[in-house]
């Protein structure tokens, strides 16, 4: 390898925060899919481009004497790194749980549904809450990436929520639209936002997780309100939180035989209690929002509650984390898209659902979960095809680059 001291076009050394995340392992949540390349040079050049202005020049040959060429040498050129599919597997999962969940509402009489529906809600979005932390690490570190909490957060929020009121309207039910508090599975985009504009606070914490979970412990004794997903924000935030600190080789670590054998144990356990939960366990706590006083619980009891449900998610994030392929799959690339079947499912959910699709008497039982799981993970596949993200992406990921400051340059 080339010795780039000796070449004044090489890009100059940066620590790992300069870099960014291009070299920390980090990538972004939902929106961003971009593959990750090297930054320009601090003169405009590229990384490894050999017209850059301090290029060492070669000496003229003295007359008379025969021109002796030196090769200076030159940098490797910058390569383009490629996404590390692992995070990728886990989101379209993930997402192509969302859709099961929301479907399985109209079964829930049946303990068949309800106990996968309890298996479903115990993990997935807590999940997603920890992968969305940890790909914010190092989110403040670019202008880019800040401006996209308008372009992806709060434009496409204000859409979506005029999207399905029109929806609704159009399927009989009355008009409403209330911004500050948003609909359905648009929580999502608000509480997402929140949790990432307190990012600089925890990054500066010593203890920032025992501090998070004292938080949501306590959120149980005030009735919060869904306005700006605030129950949410605070249900949830000790798994965001717990992304923030997580490293890339806390991933590594799972990656071991036994640790994947305990982990099948860990699923099917869970499987087997929401099997004998179902038939009489209470689905607001799966909900992450809900106070000690809204479950009708004693303030002991609610805390036991909110204990034990948090170390259940956490056991099941580690296991489905240990079980994803970490190599590259037919579903990799799906999981870069995954904010279009977040935010465009409800569409045809709320459809079926309104048109009585979801409520047939032969869905009430395990065939009917089987029908609805296959159903929506197909809808799944389709919602994040590149095709679909062709069609809406000037409505979901629109760039107001006009709306921002360029940065300054030295």
């Amino acid at each position: 390898m080339s010795d780039t001291r000796s070449s004044p076009s090489a890009t100059p050394q940066r620590s790992p925060e300069e870099q960014g995340p291009a070299n920390t392992g980090a990538r972004w949540p939902l929106p961003e899919e971009a593959f990750w390349s090297e930054s320009t040079d601090p003169h405009g050049a590229a990384p490894g481009d050999r017209t850059a202005p301090q290029a060492a020049v070669t000496e003229a040959p003295k007359s008379g004497e025969r021109a002796q060429e030196r090769q200076e040498p030159q940098p490797e050129p910058a390569k383009q790194r490629k996404r590390d599919p692992f995070l990728d597997n886990v989101k379209f999962i993930l997402i192509a749980l969302v859709p099961v969940g929301h479907s399985l509402v109209p079964t829930l009489a049946a303990d068949s549904a309800r106990a996968a529906y309890i298996f479903i809600y115990v993990f997935h979005m807590p999940l997603f809450v920890v992968v969305s932390g940890y790909l914010s690490r190092n989110f403040w570190n670019s202008n880019a990436k800040t401006n996209k909490l308008v372009d992806t957060f709060l434009v496409p929020y204000v859409i979506v929520e005029v999207g399905y009121a029109a929806l609704r309207t159009a399927l009989g039910q009355k008009w409403s639209l209330t911004i500050i508090d948003p609909a359905w599975l648009n929580w999502y985009l608000l509480a997402l936002l929140f949790w990432r504009l307190s990012t600089p606070v925890w990054k500066r914490m010593k203890y920032p997780v025992p501090v998070a979970i004292a938080i949501y412990l306590f959120a149980g004794f005030s009735q919060i309100s869904g306005d700006f997903s605030m129950d949410r924000f605070f249900g949830l935030l000790p798994f965001f939180v717990i992304g923030l600190v997580l490293q890339p080789e806390h991933f590594e670590l799972l990656n071991r035989r036994w640790i994947k054998i305990v982990s099948g144990v860990v699923v099917l356990c869970a499987a087997a209690v929401a099997i004998l939960i179902a038939p009489w366990a209470k689905l607001g706590p799966f909900y992450y929002k809900n106070s000690y006083q809204d479950l009708g619980l004693s303030w002991y009891m609610g805390l036991g509650l909110r204990v034990g449900l948090l170390v259940c998610a956490l056991a099941m994030c580690v296991a489905v984390l240990a079980l994803v392929p970490r190599r590259e799959t037919w579903y990799t690339d799906l999981g870069t898209r995954t904010l279009y079947c977040y935010l465009l499912h409800g569409v045809p959910v709320l459809i079926a659902k309104e048109m009585g699709w979801l409520s047939f008497p032969w869905l009430y039982g395990p065939l009917g979960v089987l029908a609805i799981s296959a159903s929506c993970f197909a809808l799944a596949i389709i919602l994040c095809l590149p095709e679909t993200r062709t069609v809406f992406k000037w409505v979901l990921e629109p760039r107001l680059i006009w709306l921002y400051r360029r940065p300054s340059r030295s």
